[in-house]
């Protein structure tokens, strides 16, 4: 959520800033003003009234002791009292119009995040390794996956509907080993603290971390308990400390999540949605950060790294992208995407989405840290995936295929999966 006191002395940057991004909120910030100024007028006139209200009860009492006639001034005192109420009910209106203002109201992207419409104006920040070359014509995953029996979308299918899938035997075991392997990594060299946490959470754990109001249609909610399964483990593990003031020596928080994931979006069958691609349901390690203001960019190129290192050990080709304004998450302020070649595909895929949100979620979910001068500030938070597991496990399967379609197991794995290949 953005700060009110910045929309407020800044309209005009806010709405310069947002106006980089895709859609027009002009017409949102000219109310969110307008809101607020009407809310501060009417909470002027409150504390007016309560101080007259104060005086004219003090002038009662006097009167009263006098044997003056007090009926008049009683009327003019309540008739103050029913004014403050119905100003108090138009200001809790006010409150709630100009909150869900706000939410519906998308990050600023930072002032180093380049600028540009769409995805075609993203620059490419990096490259590691190089494409592999094969003596032979690659399959896709579905393929090989069909031919050593590792996943089956028809009993997925039978059994979930479309975009689910059934791992079967080494595809379960390749997918274990990956969520081990990656769990390891992060938790041994990198730093982060191993969280499991619930699938399901309240719907203000998805407005703490901006799914919702925005995506709501990409959720999947249960009515009867009031719960939503999680569409990553951004929002149940980032939410850990709502409503809290973290000591300033807590900070950086760094938390390494696995979790399935649950979303309404997969994509229509084609190129770039066949099998694993686009999934309502997939895994994925997670990545989350919660550091001070100061730090959060040095943070978030360290998370970066982090995520890199995982195709880098997998001896798996890749591409760092910038994401431009027109292009960024809604929350993000700035982001990179970390896209890994897929030969059977003959395409990049996204394996890891690493943003710096800044403020914006902290503020959401009123998350604040004790600085050094015992004040309360906003933390800055930050998350990516380390990595996304179904198009990693595409990548790695297609990129390790042999001529006599068996798949190599590369070695950095090959102690989490117990054998050097498959076939």
């Amino acid at each position: 959520m953005l700060d009110i006191r910045l929309i407020r002395d800044n309209p005009d940057q806010v709405k310069q800033r947002l106006a980089n991004r895709s859609g027009d909120y002009a017409s949102v910030v000219d109310e969110v003003i307008s809101i607020d100024t009407q809310r501060r007028a009417a909470e002027t006139e409150r504390q007016k009234l309560q101080s007259d209200r104060n005086r004219i009860s003090k002038e009662i009492g006097i009167a009263k002791k006098n044997g003056q006639d007090t009926s008049a001034i009683e009327a003019e005192v309540r008739g103050i009292g029913n004014r403050i109420e119905q100003i108090g009910h138009e200001a809790d209106a006010a409150d709630a119009r100009q909150r869900d203002l706000l939410l519906s109201l998308p990050n600023l992207p930072h002032e180093a995040c380049p600028v540009g419409h769409s995805a075609e104006e993203n620059p490419e920040v990096r490259v590691w390794g190089e494409k592999p070359v094969f003596a032979f014509q690659p399959k896709d995953h579905t393929a090989l996956g069909a031919a050593l029996n590792m996943i089956d979308f028809e009993a997925g299918a039978k059994i979930s509907g479309s975009a689910f899938v059934v791992y079967r035997g080494a595809g379960a075991r390749l997918e274990r080993a990956l969520i081990s392997f990656l769990l390891d990594l992060h938790t041994t060299q990198h730093g982060y603290e191993e969280i499991s946490p619930p699938l399901l959470v309240k719907s203000e754990c998805l407005v703490g971390t901006g799914q919702l109001p925005k995506f709501g249609d990409q959720v999947y909610h249960s009515a009867t308990d009031d719960l939503y399964l999680i569409p990553t483990a951004e929002v149940p593990v980032t939410n850990l400390h709502r409503d809290e003031i973290l000591p300033l020596e807590k900070l950086p928080v760094n938390y390494a999540a696995y979790t399935p994931c649950f979303r309404r979006e997969a994509g229509s069958a084609g190129l770039g949605t066949r099998g694993l691609i686009r999934m309502h349901q997939f895994d994925k390690v997670e990545l989350v950060k919660i550091t001070t203001p100061e730090t959060s960019m040095a943070e978030l190129e360290s998370l970066t790294a982090n995520a890199e290192k995982v195709l880098q050990l997998l001896g798996l080709h890749y591409r760092v992208i910038e994401l431009c304004t027109g292009d960024i998450g809604f929350g993000s302020a700035k982001t990179y995407d970390i896209e890994v070649w897929a030969p059977g595909q003959g395409t990049y895929l996204e394996v890891s989405s690493c943003s710096n949100f800044g403020d914006y979620q902290a503020r959401r979910m009123n998350l604040r840290y004790k600085d050094e001068n015992g004040k309360n500030r906003i933390p800055h938070t930050l998350n990516g995936s380390g990595t996304a597991l179904a198009r990693l496990f595409v990548a790695l399967v297609e990129t390790y295929q042999q001529a006599d379609g068996s798949i190599k197991i590369p070695e950095a794995l090959r102690g989490h999966f117990g054998s050097e290949k498959i076939g």
